[in-house]
């Protein structure tokens, strides 16, 4: 399906990002991967202006062009009580301001029917307490993506998935972990490489501009005290 395709994905050493790059290159795509991990891959923090220069220009000497960008890369997770100013700056900078350079970076590249799959999170439209600088990026690409789904139309199709719980372990939880999730388990990356894939296809034709949220209906499941087993533990 993406055989000799170029594929470029941020963070692809690990967790979704591994998983995302282990499909396409089991489906004939030659896939290009930045990571802050070292490995056989580029090395180096998307956070800054000068790494990401240097990647594109890599990429862009080895292929020529650019058929699907993955901005998968995570932002660090802290809240309002121990974040500092350049804490939130790096996590902004790594969650938002990278995909929109590479993007920037790759614009006169990407070959005919490119698309871009930008990965957010169930958290743009959630939190958890102390999760502010991680919540602020994901909610920044969630809305970065249909800024350039317009900003490239009929050049670039852009849009972004929000997964829920996705354990990269690929751990079988049992019990309320699994239970509290209306599909009755835990995701894995490979429910999220799956809808990569499929965005990133012909399949996906005429799909632009949409977030599309993986997170087993938690989202969609309301919550009272004393519902279905539920209570609220007040402090």
């Amino acid at each position: 399906m993406f055989q000799n395709k170029v594929v470029v994905i941020t963070g692809g050493a690990g967790g979704i990002g591994k998983c995302t790059a282990e499909e396409f290159r089991k489906n004939g795509a030659q896939v290009c991967v930045i990571d802050s991990a070292p490995g056989h891959h580029f090395v180096g923090d998307i956070g800054d202006q000068v790494t990401l220069e240097a990647f594109a220009r890599q990429v862009i000497e080895q292929y020529g062009r650019v058929d699907v960008l993955v901005n998968n890369a995570p932002p660090a997770s802290r809240g309002l009580c121990d974040c500092t100013y350049e804490q939130f700056q790096q996590a902004l900078a790594v969650g938002v301001t990278a995909p929109f350079y590479l993007t920037k970076l790759f614009a006169p590249y990407f070959a005919q029917g490119a698309s871009i799959i930008n990965i957010s999170s169930s958290r743009d439209r959630m939190s958890q307490p102390q999760t502010e600088s991680y919540t602020a990026a994901k909610g920044g690409i969630a809305a970065l993506t249909h800024a350039l789904a317009v900003s490239l139309a009929g050049r670039v199709r852009v849009n972004s998935i929000s997964p829920g719980w996705i354990d990269t372990a690929f751990t079988r939880y049992e019990g309320p972990d699994a239970l509290q999730q209306p599909a009755g388990r835990v995701g894995d990356p490979l429910d999220i490489a799956n809808m990569v894939l499929f965005l990133a296809s012909d399949k996906a034709g005429f799909i632009t501009g949409e977030n599309i949220c993986i997170d087993g209906g938690q989202t969609r499941l309301m919550i009272y005290h004393g519902d279905h087993g539920w209570t609220l533990n007040a402090k």
